[in-house]
Formats: C-alpha cells, structure tokens, sequence
C-alpha cells in the first residue's frame, strides 16, 4: 500500500494544492504494483492500471508511460518534484531524467531543481534534501562524471538528470561514445540503470518528433508524463492514450489556481463598420488603454495590502515576422500615444538575430521584475516555458475565435502573480482584446467542448472600463499633511491643509514622531491613545529622534539653529490624539465554515412536476460547469447507482449547502421527487431519463422550497485583542483628473458614484473620501453636519481586521464617533438588508464590537454598536439617532 505518512508529509512541506495532491496518489497506487527490482511485465501492469483507471487505454511505449495532464499555472514543475521526493523517499528510485522540449524551459527546469535560493526551489521543505541535496547532471555539465555511481562526495545518493531534446541530438555522438571512466557510453550507462525514471515536461512538443525517438532507447523503468494539453501537435493531432489524471482549464478556473479569461471589446461597436486596417488600429489603442488601466488597479492593489508591486505587460499577436515589424514601428511611434512606448515593447520572433535577438530575451527575462517593458510583440503564441505572471492583456490580431480560445494563447496569461486568488477582479483577469471576434469567442466559448467560460467586458463610456485615464493618488490624514507636509507623490491640490511648519528640518522631526508613534508606541498603549501625551512618552519620543540626529551618527540631518524637538513631539501627539478615531486593532476570524442547516420537511407541490423522457441520443444541455456542454447518453454512459444521485449532484454544488450535515435531507427529497416521476412515467428507465436531463431543474424545484426551511447556526469566532488603537494610514485612490466633487455634489449619474472622489468634511481625519453609492454620500454630508457627532470617517483597508467567512475580509462602510459611543454603520439598499452575505458581515462585525467594548470598560472608555442602516431613509431630514434605531 502507498506509504500514507510519506504522502501526507510530501504533501505539506510542499505545500502542493488538491490536483498536484491527487496526482501524487495516483502515482503511488500505481508504484505499489510494480518492483524495481524485477523485470517488469509491461502487459500485466497495464491490465492493472486499466481496471482502476480506464482512461489509459495504452501506454504507447515499449516501456509503462503515463500522462499527468495539468492546466498551465497549476504547478506541474512542483509536481516533478513532489513525484521523485516520493519515489526516492520510499525506495523506489535514486536515478531521474527530466527532459525538456526546447531551450527555454531547459533552463528554468535547472534552475528550479538546482538553486535552492530560488523561490521555485522544488525540493523547498523536504528536510532528506536540504544538508545533501539531489546531484543535478545537466546537458551542459554530464561529461563532468559527477552522475555515475561512486560520486557520492560531491552530494547526495539522488541523481536528476536534465537534458533538452536539442542537447541530446547535437550530442549524440559524445554522450553514445566511449567513456573510460564509465567502461560504456553516458547513454548506455543511464540506459543499464534499473529505476531510472523518465520525467517529460510539455510532452505533446514532443510526441511526433522522429528526433526524440532515440532517447527512449533508454528505456527507462518507468515514464511520466506531463503537459496541459494532452494531445500530439500537428495538423490533425491525436489525443494521448495514456492519460492517468486529467486537470483541465475548466477546474483550474472553477477552484481558482488561474485568472479568470475575460474577453473585451468597444461599447456598441460593430466590426463592419471598419476596414480591417482600422480595427486592428482601434484593437491595438483600446488594449494599451485597457493596459493603463490594469497597470493602475494593479498599482492600487500593491499601495493597499502591501504587496509587491506587480508590472503588467501587453502581448500582441502578430501575423508574421514583416506585420510584427511594423506593429512596433507603429506602437513606437510619437503618433501612437505621443510616443509613450517608445522603448518600452519587445518583438520576440524566430528570424532576430545578434544583438536585437539578446536585447529581446533580455527583456523578456526581466518581463516580471522590470517595468521598462509594457508590451511584447510576437508572432503566433508564446512557447510553454514562459513562467510569466504579470501577463493581463492579449491583442491577438486578426485571430480566429478558436484561436483566441486555445489553451496555448490563454495559457502564458494565466499564472496568478501572488500565488492565488485576490479577490480583486482586475488584478485575477486575464483580458483579451478581440473587437472583431467578440460575439464569435463569446459564443465559442459557450460550446460543448469548451475549456473556458469567460467574462464579458466592455471598453468605453457605460461600459465595464471608464474611459478617462486614471491615477493613483496617496491621501493622508489631514493633520499628518498639516505636520509633516505632503506624501511624496501628492500633490498640493489633494493636500488642501494648511501647513504648521514652514522649515523642511521641522517637518522632518513631525514626520519620524508620527512614525515613532504608528510603528513603535502606539502598539504599546495599553488604553487610549490620550497616553501618548504622557510625559515619559514624549520624552522616549524626543530621545529617539535626537538618537537618529547626524550628531548622534544616525540618519536625520540638523543642523546646529535646530528647532525645539520636543515642541514639535508635543504639538505631533496632540494632534494625533485630537484626530484620531480610537479604533481599537482586534482579530475577529470564523471559526467554523457551516453556518446553515434546513429544518426537516416534506415536498409540497410534487404534481407539479411534469417532465417527460427526452431522446435518446441528446439528453441535456447541462450549464452546472458554466459551459454550455452536450450531455450524451448511451448504453456505456456513465450512470448514477442510486436515481436520487441526478437530483443530489445538483444540490451539493449549491454554497448553501453542506452535504456532510444535510445528506439525510438530500436524499429523502430527492426519493420524494423520484416518487413522483414513477407516478406517471412507464418504466424506470424513462424515470432515469428524465432525472438526468432535468435533474438541475429539479433540484432548482427542491431547493427553492428548501430555502423555506433555511436556519442559519450562531457562527463561532476566533478573536484576538491585539492593541488599544491603530493609528490611521493614508489611503489610496484610483481616480481621474476630472472625477473629484465637493462632498455635498452629487455624482451625474448617481449609478457612476463609484468612479467620483469626493472632497471635504470638517469633522472627518481625512480631506478625500470614496463611496460606493449616493446614499453612503449622504450619510457622510449628514454625520458631518450633525452637532452630536465628534468625528467620522471611511476606513481604509486593513483597518478593521474582522473577516465574515475564512479568508473573506469585511470592511464596514463607517465609523462614527460621537459624545458617548463609537458607531459602526453600513448602508446597504434596502432589498440586500437580508441577504446572507450582508448578514454575515453583520454577525462578525457585532462580535467584533463585543471585544471592543469588554476592553473600552477595562479603560473606560466609550462603547461600539453595529448599525445596518436601509438606503432609502438616508434623506435630509434623518438623524443618526432616528436611523441608529432603523438598524437591522
């Protein structure tokens, strides 16, 4: 049996997700059939393999193959890794050859296996391997004899071999030739091995190549293969027999290893209306806009959370070498965006020579860390080996649909930057700009054998993307402005405070006490902020400055007219103190994912159900995987054991529901269901015919009366108190020029609120805020109005840490300080007040104001609630107190 404890332990200091988990146990029920030792019985292995898993119909070598197929940007180099950490963990093998297609991902595969430095370090976690790691032999460094048997010292007993299908032919006579060392050739040497194992990256570039036919002489015990399209090339390509695991575009999508493709266009634009020479001028304009605005939303992102800083860049897809020439001649131009590209593209095809080619990989080498390069030119599709992953934008020039839609096109794009999912919709799309395809890739996409369903966007005005150009803009506190004078980067006119020190050296010293204080003190208050006027603060606060002084041998500059430190210390925490909303920084995290469960019922309305038997040869069209598909069924279809199963299925995908706690349900509706399809139908077999072909409508029946029986359980949370306050941060902001109002302004249309930054308020920290919608506008007018309020503010993100579901942040709308209590507030539209979502923010948010308030008593301090305030009875005439007691 597969060695569990070394599955699970490869599994986590690998890190490996659910496919690359899955893959694993399939390769090591497949070793607990076979001896490495022994001579094996190709055809019994194969008869084994085939009753567990049918899809390998054959292994298509004269020794056992096997075909891992993996979507691009699930991780199958980590893979690799994780199968021969096995292998040799287990005693099954110590002697690899990794093989590799062409030159570029040769060279990444080396460097993956090889640099443990490398955050792509495959072997990352394995302890067997980090005092004596693998001995890596290379196409490059094998004549150096340090794979053979007996070179113990120079590392560990695991040999990898690497080799590129190119190294082996243009070596072919040296690495076949005698060696003394060896008494045989490198190849006949590896060929004697008896568990060396043969590990094929990107397989299909290699499957009908005649050239690669003589490597497998080596006959290794065992291959695998692994390739995210698991068929040959060529005209008229072949699907791969071998195929043990399949983890397709499709689930990479659904479970969110990969962005998610979107397809984009002009608003109301039709493609007859222009030449081909015109569109391709409107494709290429409309992709960098589309860039401009990726590359600021990405920009926001980093400012936001933190994060690196993650530079996109634009693929266009020229027709040949001559049309790719004059694309960059073109972008390049000054009349193409008054010569903003110029020097920033890359055309990468096969006819550069010398210093153009170098200059060209250089660039594409540097694509990820460097912003010099915004946009690469190629012909055709970019080669697998491209471990890119700031790739957003794809011009594919006069395109098919179904070109645009190959995995090879989408693939290069689709690595996520930070290793997941962000939830920020722009920073995990992956666009396309195709104007002249757009209802075709779209309905495409929608067919039976489609591997994507992608997200329409819609460039221009009422479309999904604005058309004004648009910047980031940093917004500080107001008093943070007033002390230490604008961020860098702000500028004035988002900065309308009136400054308090004119002299650079004052601002400076205003400038390290409010960074003393957000990174040193503040986390030290142990009750209120009002502390940080103490004198033994103040005085730690003056004593740290005057430490960093250039007398003092640190980084701050004084000279010898230097102002008074410790007024300007004062007057800083005073400020701090006088401006700041006291929130205190707890952790509220769920405890527990099930937050639902139905109470036990019985069907209502069954003689409702009148579904017949459809035909035979066509039973469904089945839009569960969000992908129009054709359901076939035939004699040898796949069939449910139990007829309740076509019902189930479709309810298990529903997030509302648990299967684990709400099987017995399930099932006992379900049989209510199928009871009155026997009722009236002929045979069970017409019964199994309707269920599948209306088994999700069906279930749509059930669980519409289900939501009936909705209860929702007391969610549990995990909290921890961390410190009294957080000092506020600046915020940042996408926004154009054009886009800024006074607060009391109204955005035209009120639907475009979102896209306004709204200016002014005289009782909130800050001098800019952002909304949502109209009615969060007028709540702000109204607070800041209002005789009874101190204080209110938008927080910015990160400034509550409460989560409403695991990984899920909740960032209320409002804090609102007045005389005797903290308010926070979320205004939401009066039909979404009940909401599930909306409610689940709610809880967590009033557990979060419990914690608060148990530490505003140990101080006290003033009490928090929660409010859930209806839009529509924000008007002129409310009050926070009449709304306050509106709350839901």
């Amino acid at each position: 049996m597969a060695d569990q404890r070394i599955l699970r332990q490869i599994t986590q200091r690998l890190s490996l997700r659910r496919p690359q988990e899955e893959a694993l146990e399939i390769l090591a029920s497949v070793l607990d059939n076979m001896d490495f030792e022994q001579d094996l019985d190709v055809d019994r292995l194969l008869g084994v393999i085939k009753d567990s898993y049918p899809s390998v119909e054959a292994f298509e070598r004269e020794f056992p193959t096997l075909c891992f197929a993996l979507a691009t940007g699930v991780g199958k180099t980590r893979l690799m890794g994780a199968f021969i950490t096995y292998m040799y963990l287990t005693g099954s093998s110590k002697n690899f050859f990794v093989l590799a297609p062409n030159t570029t991902i040769y060279q990444k595969l080396v460097e993956d296996f090889s640099r443990q430095t490398s955050p792509k370090y495959v072997f990352r976690g394995i302890s067997q391997f980090a005092q004596t790691p693998p001995i890596i032999v290379t196409g490059d460094t094998w004549e150096e004899g340090r794979g053979i048997r007996g070179s113990d010292l120079f590392g560990g007993d695991v040999v990898i071999n690497i080799f590129n299908v190119d190294k082996i032919n243009k070596d072919k006579g040296r690495i076949r030739s005698f060696r003394e060392t060896l008494g045989e050739s490198y190849f006949d040497y590896l060929a004697a091995l008896p568990d060396l194992v043969m590990l094929m990256d990107e397989a299909h570039r290699y499957r009908a190549k005649a050239a690669t036919k003589a490597i497998f002489d080596l006959k290794p015990k065992l291959g695998l293969e692994l390739t995210a399209t698991p068929k040959t090339v060529g005209a008229s390509p072949k699907p791969f027999k071998n195929v043990i695991y399949d983890y397709g575009l499709g689930n990479a999508m659904r479970d969110g290893y990969v962005k998610q493709p979107a397809v984009a266009t002009r608003t109301n634009f039709n493609p007859k209306d222009h030449t081909p020479e015109q569109i391709e001028d409107i494709m290429l304009k409309d992709g960098v806009f589309y860039h401009e605005y990726v590359r600021t939303e990405l920009e926001l992102y980093s400012k936001q959370s933190g994060k690196p800083r993650v530079y996109p860049f634009m693929l266009v897809v020229a027709q040949d070498t001559t049309h790719a020439s004059e694309l960059r001649k073109r972008i390049e131009s000054e009349d193409f965006y008054n010569g903003a590209y110029k020097g920033r593209v890359a055309e990468v095809h096969s006819k550069l020579t010398g210093e153009e080619s170098d200059e060209a990989m250089q660039k594409l080498v540097e694509l990820e860390t460097s912003p010099d390069t915004e946009i690469v030119i190629h012909v055709n599709k970019l080669k697998e080996g491209w471990d890119v992953t700031n790739l957003y934008t794809i011009v594919p020039l006069r395109a098919s649909a179904s070109d645009i839609l190959t995995e090879q096109t989408l693939g290069r794009g689709l690595r996520l930057p930070y290793g997941k999912r962000t939830g920020v919709e722009v920073v995990d799309t992956l666009t396309v700009i195709a104007h002249d395809r757009f209802d075709a890739v779209i309905q495409k996409a929608q067919e039976a054998d489609s591997i994507v369903k992608v997200k329409e966007i819609h460039i221009g005005g009422g479309g999904d993307i604005p058309e004004e150009k648009r910047k980031v803009i940093s917004v500080a506190p107001t008093y943070q402005t007033a002390l230490a004078g604008p961020e860098p980067g702000q500028n004035l006119d988002e900065a309308p405070a009136e400054f308090i020190y004119e002299k650079p050296q004052e601002r400076e010293i205003a400038r390290r006490a409010i960074e003393l204080v957000e990174h040193h003190y503040a986390p030290r208050i142990k009750n209120s902020a009002k502390e940080l006027q103490s004198t033994e603060v103040i005085e730690a606060i003056v004593k740290d400055i005057q430490s960093a002084t250039s007398d003092g041998q640190g980084t701050l500059d004084i000279d010898t007219d230097a102002p008074d430190i410790k007024a300007i210390v004062e007057r800083t925490a005073k400020a701090i103190v006088e401006n700041t909303i006291e929130i205190p920084e707890i952790v509220v995290i769920p405890d527990r994912q099930v937050h639902f469960w139905f109470e036990d019922f019985d069907l209502s309305r069954l003689d409702q159900i009148t579904f017949q038997p459809v035909d035979d040869d066509i039973l469904v069209r089945d839009l569960g995987s969000e992908a129009r598909r054709i359901i076939e069924r035939g004699e040898a279809g796949a069939q449910e054991e139990r007829l309740e199963n076509y019902i189930v299925r479709h309810l298990i995908a529903l997030p509302e529901i648990d299967y684990d706690s709400q099987a017995e349900l399930l099932y006992k509706l379900s049989s209510q269901v199928i009871g009155r399809l026997s009722s009236y139908l002929p045979d069970e077999r017409a019964v199994e015919n309707v269920a599948l072909a209306h088994g999700e409508r069906l279930a749509t029946f059930v669980f519409e009366q289900m939501k009936d029986h909705l209860k929702q359980t007391q969610t549990a949370f995990q909290v921890q108190k961390r410190r009294a306050f957080t000092p506020l941060r600046p915020q940042q902001f996408a926004v154009a020029e054009e886009k800024i109002l006074p607060l009391s302004q109204a955005a035209m249309p009120l639907s475009a609120t979102k896209s306004y930054v709204f200016r002014g308020g005289a009782k909130t920290p800050y001098p800019m805020h952002k909304f949502d919608s109209d009615p969060e506008r007028r709540f702000a007018c109204l607070v800041d109005d209002e005789g009874g309020v101190v204080r209110w503010m938008k927080p910015g993100p990160n400034q509550f840490q409460i989560e409403y579901a695991p990984g899920k942040p909740y960032q209320p709308d409002f804090v609102v300080e007045t005389g005797d209590r903290f308010l926070i507030v979320e205004v939401k539209a009066d039909n979404e007040l009940d909401d599930t979502e909306v409610q689940q923010k709610a809880a967590a948010a009033r557990q979060w104001t419990e914690h608060a308030n148990a530490l505003s008593e140990e101080a006290g301090g003033k009490q928090w609630s929660y409010h859930l305030l209806p839009a529509s009875r924000i008007t002129p005439s409310a009050t926070l107190a009449g709304l306050s007691a509106l709350s839901h």
